[in-house]
C-alpha cells in the first residue's frame, strides 16, 4: 500500500471516514476540505448554520470528494450518539474524529459573567467530553481523535482566563484518554492554534489590534484556517501515527 492509499483507505480497503465536529466553521471547514483532499469521506457536523455546512459539502463534492452535513448539539449525548449512528449506517464506521467546535468569550476574570463562563464550559468542556467519549467507543483501529485547545493556555494573556480554563480541561482529557486507549491502535492528540484569521478571532477587534497580534509571531502574520488544517491532516494520516498524547502548537512560533 502506498502513502496515498494509506491516507484514504482503512484496513478493509474502503475510504476512511472523518467526522469533523464544527465543520461549518472557518477552521472546521478548512479541515473538512483538507481531509477530503486526502481521499477521506467527510461528515460535516454543524450546530447552527446548515447553509454554511452545505457550502462546505458542496466544495468537497465539487472537488470530487464525498461529504455529508449532519446537525447536532455537541453537548447533548443523545443527539451526538445519533450522529455517530448515522455515520456508521451510511459509511460503515469512523476512522477520524476532529472536534473543532468551541466558543470564545473574553473578559477579565473579575468581570466575566458566570453565564458566559457556563456557556463556554458547556460547549468547550462538556462538548469535548461527549465527543471524546463517543470517539473512544467508535473509532476503528488505526483511528485518530483530534481535539482543539489553544495557544493561550501558555501565553497567560489578560482577558482570556475563562476561555483558557476551558481549553486546559480539554488538554487534560485529551492526554489522559490517549493513555486509556492503550492497545486500541487509536491516537489521541490536541491541536492548539495561535491567532488565526477566522470570524471567531476577528470579531470585535480593531485593525490596529489585529496588526499588533499578527506581528507577535516571528513569521509576522496571523495563521490561516488552512495552516491549522495541515496540522490536523498530519495527525489524522499515516505520517502522524507515532504522535500520541500530545498537544501540537500550530501558532507560527508565538512563545
Amino acid at each position: 500500500m502506498n502513502g496515498a492509499e494509506s491516507v484514504s483507505q482503512n484496513g478493509s480497503g474502503r475510504p476512511r471516514v472523518a467526522v469533523v465536529i464544527g465543520g461549518s466553521g472557518g477552521i472546521g471547514g478548512a479541515v473538512a476540505r483538507r481531509l477530503a483532499a486526502d481521499g477521506m469521506t467527510v461528515v460535516v457536523h454543524y450546530a447552527g448554520s446548515a447553509a454554511r455546512a452545505e457550502a462546505v459539502v458542496e466544495s468537497v463534492t465539487a472537488a470530487g470528494g464525498t461529504a455529508l452535513a449532519l446537525p447536532g448539539d455537541v453537548a447533548e449525548p443523545a443527539g451526538m450518539t445519533g450522529l455517530f449512528d448515522t455515520v456508521e449506517r451510511r459509511f460503515g464506521g469512523v476512522d477520524a474524529v476532529v472536534n473543532t467546535a468551541g466558543i470564545m468569550l473574553l473578559a477579565p476574570l473579575a468581570e466575566m459573567e458566570l453565564d458566559d463562563f457556563d456557556r463556554m464550559h458547556r460547549v468547550n468542556v462538556r462538548g469535548t467530553f461527549v465527543v471524546s467519549r463517543l470517539a473512544a467507543r467508535r473509532l476503528r483501529p488505526g483511528g485518530a481523535l483530534i481535539n482543539f485547545s489553544t495557544s493561550v493556555t501558555r501565553l497567560q494573556q489578560p482577558g482570556y482566563g475563562g476561555y483558557a480554563a476551558t481549553k486546559g480541561a480539554v488538554e487534560a482529557m485529551t492526554l489522559i484518554l490517549a493513555r486509556e486507549l492503550r492497545g486500541r491502535d487509536v491516537t489521541v492528540n490536541a491541536v492548539a492554534p495561535g491567532p488565526t484569521a477566522t470570524p471567531l478571532f476577528l470579531d470585535g477587534k480593531s485593525e490596529e489590534l489585529i496588526t499588533r497580534i499578527a506581528a507577535a509571531a516571528p513569521l509576522e502574520r496571523l495563521g490561516t484556517p488552512e495552516d491549522i488544517a495541515e496540522a490536523v491532516a498530519f495527525l489524522a494520516g499515516p505520517a502522524g501515527r507515532w504522535i500520541n498524547g500530545q498537544v501540537l502548537y500550530s501558532n507560527g512560533g508565538i512563545a
